[in-house]
């Protein structure tokens, strides 16, 4: 089964579950009001392990972290690296999912190489840390093969013109005659199950933390601004194949959720979670 038909088939049976039934659409245009203590307060009880129906072994939703390469260290290399936040973002973001909406998932960590065998088993994946990307020469046809198979992507975590710049470079390398679009607020991403009035942007939590900003002040935004841009990268019939988060940290929203009560609020209850959402259920029905 090709990863688009799979990623169809698992649209299709979750929704059909019911799984908009278990998150609080009352609260859609103020995601998640009124819950703020639902979460924060019960971590030390969480059972982030559960056992997967065996009826849908093949067609649980994993949230598989690709690897990649980067381009040498220097400031803020760890961002450079596809396993920051790990593995606790994917601990907990697979958690919530399972959690708050009535979709099978898959618990745990699930980092793959860029291989085309493994590719067709995740029709999506998660990109994360290119600042420094450096795609090797077999990759590019193995994820160009991928995407247009109907694989999906998300990428985030790299803020600033120089990040961007080169990640654009990289994914011309993948599609010379495909450039990304930026998505307006009015696109259906930002409104398919929470409906969000501006473009949400997930900071660093230590940043936020400490100076209560929304960007790393550290990078360099003189031609595109630090504001969060969204951009997508479509096939020949219009689907999305790639959603990109510029100017946006969604692994530390997870990651970072139980450090600070502000932070949890804020951002990974308001935003980081939420937004995964719309972009998850996006993905699965279009």
């Amino acid at each position: 089964m090709t990863a688009r038909a799979r990623i169809c088939l698992l649209g299709v049976r979750a929704l059909g579950l019911g799984l908009l039934l278990a998150l609080p659409l009352a609260s859609r245009a103020q995601p998640w009001a009124g819950r703020r203590e639902r979460f924060l307060d019960d971590m030390n009880n969480q059972d982030f392990q559960w056992t997967v129906d065996p009826a849908f072994q093949e067609d649980v939703f994993t949230f598989a972290r690709l690897e990649h390469g980067s381009g040498g260290f220097g400031y803020g290399w760890r961002r450079t690296r596809w396993d920051e936040d790990a593995p606790r973002a994917d601990i907990m973001i697979a958690f919530r999912v399972h959690q708050i909406t009535s979709l099978n998932v898959r618990p745990g960590y699930n980092p793959i190489e860029m291989t085309a065998e493994n590719l067709k088993r995740y029709p999506f994946v998660y990109f994360s840390g290119v600042s420094r990307l450096e795609l090797e020469e077999q990759e590019v046809p193995i994820l160009r093969n991928y995407l247009l198979s109907g694989g999906f992507m998300m990428v985030d975590n790299f803020w600033g013109d120089a990040s961007w710049q080169n990640f654009t470079e990289q994914l011309k390398r993948v599609f010379p005659d495909r450039s990304p679009v930026e998505l307006p607020i009015d696109h259906p991403i930002f409104h398919s199950v929470y409906d969000f009035k501006t473009k949400p942007q997930m900071p660093t939590a230590g940043v936020f933390e400490s100076f209560g900003v929304f960007y790393d002040p550290n990078e360099d935004y003189d031609r595109m601004s630090h504001d969060p841009h969204y951009f997508a990268l479509y096939d020949d019939k219009g689907r999305m194949m790639m959603v990109v988060c510029h100017n946006n940290h969604f692994g530390d929203g997870w990651e970072h959720e139980g450090d600070d009560p502000n932070y949890f609020h804020v951002i990974s209850e308001g935003m980081a979670y939420p937004m995964f959402i719309n972009i998850l259920v996006y993905a699965m029905t279009h």
